[in-house]
């Protein structure tokens, strides 16, 4: 009634590769994931960025327009 000892063997096996399978397919959600993670990083970045630039720029009039009001 019981599986042979070939059978076991074969089972083991199986269910070993199909565990692998699954942990591949985890793998490869979480890669598309932090792919697109990083990218969200970056967009977020690119914002701060100029955000940073607009702000200096600001910095720059205001440091001349009081330049000039001292004279």
């Amino acid at each position: 009634m019981g599986l042979s000892l070939e059978g076991v063997i074969l089972a083991i096996i199986l269910g070993t590769l199909a565990a692998i399978v699954y942990s591949l397919r985890i793998l490869v959600l979480l890669e598309r994931r932090i792919a697109r993670i990083d990218l969200t990083l970056m967009n977020i970045s690119d914002k701060i960025l100029k955000e940073e630039v607009r702000i200096e720029r600001a910095e720059r009039k205001i440091e001349n327009y009081m330049k000039h009001k001292k004279r």
